[in-house]
């Protein structure tokens, strides 16, 4: 054999061994272009009335806060002691006797149900609120992932608020088992 096709050869079997043991990694995924969206509104607010025959009725006050925004306020008419799921909804639409014009929960990118700061949740997801012994919970809960004002796709403004009469168990696929509509009310931007 040929001295110089011996030694291609042999160079061209060490590069394939060398290539052997090398793994690839992942692409990333493209990072989305343009701006993050970002919250125009600095406050907004949302006045809850009775559903589905109950009393409870109440008002959030909401800021852009961290990455979303927060709701605060008190909300009253509840079972004394109980807990209750309070969810973000896709339609700002509440003229249905038991809130079902609200339609299902927020969730412009198709997540599964859950927990806030606990994995993958809808936007529309927050924590629980409990009563008080005079059935009143006083609110303090942080919707994930979302924007007040500007038209993004995940813009609350516009949408609905929910209260339901159980508490969400945030496992159970597409609404945490949580009952009821109690209370709807409509994000609205205070300017």
């Amino acid at each position: 054999m040929n001295p110089i096709l011996r030694i291609s050869i042999a160079t061209a079997v060490l590069a394939l061994a060398a290539c052997g043991g090398q793994t690839t990694r992942p692409t990333p995924p493209p990072k989305p272009v343009g701006p993050k969206p970002v919250s125009t509104a600095q406050a907004g607010q949302v006045i809850l009335a009775s559903a589905s025959g109950s009393l409870v009725s109440g008002k959030l006050a909401l800021r852009p806060m961290g990455d979303g925004v927060h709701f605060t306020g008190e909300i009253g008419g509840l079972t004394p002691n109980s807990s209750h799921a309070i969810h973000v909804h896709e339609k700002g639409d509440c003229s249905a006797a038991d809130a079902s014009s609200a339609g299902g929960h927020f969730n412009p990118v198709g997540q599964p149900h859950g927990q806030v700061d606990h994995g993958p949740h809808h936007a529309g997801d927050m924590n629980n609120i409990v009563a008080d012994a005079e059935g009143v919970a006083k609110v303090d809960v942080h919707a994930s992932g979302v924007t007040l004002g500007g038209g993004a796709m995940n813009d609350v403004s516009g949408r609905a608020v929910i209260v339901h009469a159980s508490a969400d168990d945030y496992r159970s696929q597409p609404a945490g088992n949580a009952g009821a509509r109690l209370a709807c009310g409509v994000i609205k931007v205070l300017r």
